[in-house]
């Protein structure tokens, strides 16, 4: 083609096929714009046709191959599951104590299967309870986080009793099953089952999200629910993107075409999974308050992913569609199912309507279940007054305990500023103790007396290279306009930015549990990188295998070492002292 006839062939191309401004502006810089495809495989980017050749290697019937290679998108994730589940509830029940928090949601947990609201607990019963006490008055304890969490504890509770194995079984499931949709989530995102299940490998030998799914803390149960809504917007994306892609006319050589008919005018119809993502936003926001961040994020990015969606079908003004079309029910299928998620969450409490005595005011419900009627000075007379005032209470609760989780600051050893966090500069020791020899599980033949602890540290290969793994997906972000960074990006951002608004509060790294998800995700996708792309020389891919693969042995085997502090494995004091490789990790 000369360079006239590439001129007019330039000009005649549609509105549609022409670059944007963005990327004419970058090419100056050395930005290269990904080759022209069929408008369907850029909205849906098909899964590649898993090989056989491993299986061929291992001597497996070709017609067998092709089988297990089809149901590797399930069998791989589910064996990744499997190991994350055996090292979760191997031994759950040590150390059998009441460990860091767990004096909190524990017994908030029972006590909320008990009567519907968390009760008051005496001082220094933890001894008891570990001995097997479980009676509580039903006097109202005020605690400062919304019940789902404590709910779903205290399902493990009813299950195998007030005991560590019974508040520590719900989270170890959460746990594991985190690590499932982490597979299935992150081989939707690369359309690549390897990196999926490397990405879910990669958060079961974390050590902060081992421990933290062996600890009964709110902080597992909030990481599921985000995770969990996070696969919903993304399989609501594929979808959206599919009905674009069917509805888009096909030219004479069967390669679908833009079109600004089906790119501006397109209704999509109904979403059930964004319904569903609002549901695990309102569960998140039901477990702390923080995922609010994450409804607000994620229906952010919600917006710009139909607004891109439209633009690649062909729309003109692919913003102004999405506006008319699509957001106004991207609200609706959130915000207020998130409201009603939340606002159902407390119907134990609701339901405690209790008794009132002229001497103590109201008893047997919840902590402020009455504040209406009492301090707040309102008439509880008639239909309207029954459904507002428990409203009206729950609004004054809610302002104290905001004013709470807003002013704490109170010193604590294992605090930190989450500047420190990616780096796990301090790490929380939930629980630790001196034996001496032969006894605690410390050998006879020790020298000294050992350590059992159980430290809240995360893998500390795994978090520093997932430093370098951000800064590369800033890179494909900004650069290559790559929408799976962007999204991974916008995950840690929403667990990650707002804790820097409150340096000054009482603060811990295992709130980084939220967003360590997406930090597997960003290391997954910088280590597919490493390993080259499609179409890369073998002496390119064999150099990159050697690198990725050196990467994740290392991240496995640092997971090994510090195997006895995540599980309160009595280990010889030097060997104990040899682990904390920073004054700040003791």
């Amino acid at each position: 083609m000369t360079s006239d006839t590439a001129t007019h062939a330039s000009q005649g191309r549609t509105a549609a096929e022409q670059p944007p401004p963005w990327q004419l502006r970058l090419r100056r810089f050395g930005y290269a714009a990904r080759p022209q495809q069929d408008v369907r495989e850029r909205l849906v980017p098909p899964f590649p046709e898993p090989g056989t050749r491993v299986w061929s290697l291992l001597g497996v019937r070709q017609d067998a191959a092709h089988r297990l290679a089809r149901w590797s998108g399930w069998t791989s994730p589910l064996l990744v599951t499997l190991f994350a589940g055996l090292i979760r509830f191997w031994h759950l029940g040590s150390p059998k104590a009441v460990i860091f928090d767990e004096t909190y949601y524990a017994k908030d947990a029972w006590a909320l299967w008990k009567y519907g609201y968390e009760a008051k607990w005496p001082d220094d019963i933890n001894d008891k309870v570990i001995g097997g006490w479980s009676d509580v008055a039903d006097a109202p304890g005020y605690v400062v986080h919304p019940p789902v969490g404590k709910w779903v504890i205290g399902l493990g509770e009813w299950l195998f009793g007030l005991n560590p194995v019974g508040w520590r079984f719900m989270v170890a499931v959460l746990g594991t099953l985190s690590v499932l949709m982490l597979c299935r989530i992150g081989r939707r995102l690369f359309r690549s089952t390897f990196l999926g299940c490397l990405a879910g490998a990669l958060m079961a030998v974390d050590g902060l999200h081992f421990v933290m799914s062996r600890t009964s803390l709110l902080d597992s149960v909030l990481m599921f629910f985000v995770l969990a809504a996070f696969g919903c917007v993304l399989v609501d994306r594929d979808r959206s993107r599919a009905r674009l892609a069917a509805a888009l006319p096909v030219g004479p050589d069967g390669t679908a075409r833009p079109d600004d008919g089906v790119g501006d005018g397109l209704r999509l119809g109904p979403r059930p999974w964004r319904i569903a993502a609002g549901v695990f936003l309102g569960l998140a926001c039901a477990t702390k308050w923080n995922g609010i961040v994450f409804l607000a994020a994620f229906g952010l990015m919600i917006v710009l992913w139909d607004a891109a969606s439209r633009r690649t079908a062909g729309a003109r003004r692919p913003y102004r569609s999405a506006l008319r079309r699509d957001v106004p029910w991207a609200f609706l299928s959130t915000v207020p199912v998130a409201i009603a998620v939340y606002l159902a969450s407390w119907t134990g409490w609701f339901a405690g309507s209790g008794t009132y005595d002229r001497t103590n005011g109201w008893q047997h419900s919840g902590y402020n279940r009455h504040w209406a009627e009492n301090d707040g000075g309102y008439s509880t007379d008639g239909f309207l007054a029954g459904v507002l005032n428990p409203l009206r209470s729950l609004w004054k609760y809610e302002q104290e305990v905001w004013q709470f989780n807003t002013t704490l600051s109170s010193p604590h050893t294992y605090q930190s500023n989450p500047w420190s966090w990616l780096v796990q500069a301090r790490p929380v020791s939930y629980f630790y103790e001196s034996p001496k020899p032969g006894e605690d599980g410390c050998p006879v033949d020790a020298a000294d007396k050992c350590a059992r602890e159980v430290l809240a540290l995360g893998t500390p290969l795994l978090w520093w290279a997932a430093c370098f793994a951000l800064a590369y997906l800033l890179y494909r972000w900004a650069l290559r306009r790559d929408w799976r960074a962007g999204a991974v990006l916008c995950g840690v951002a929403a667990g990650y930015l707002p804790w820097f608004l409150w340096q000054e509060r009482t603060i811990f790294v295992f709130y980084a549990v939220v967003f360590l998800p997406f930090l597997c995700l960003a290391l997954a996708m910088m280590i597919g990188a490493i390993l080259g792309p499609p179409g890369s020389s073998e002496r390119r891919r064999v150099a990159g295998a050697v690198g990725a693969g050196t990467l994740v042995l290392l991240i496995a085997w640092n997971f090994i070492y510090f195997w006895p502090i995540y599980t309160g494995h009595a280990i010889p004091v030097d060997a104990w002292r040899n682990r904390m490789w920073f004054d700040s990790w003791i």
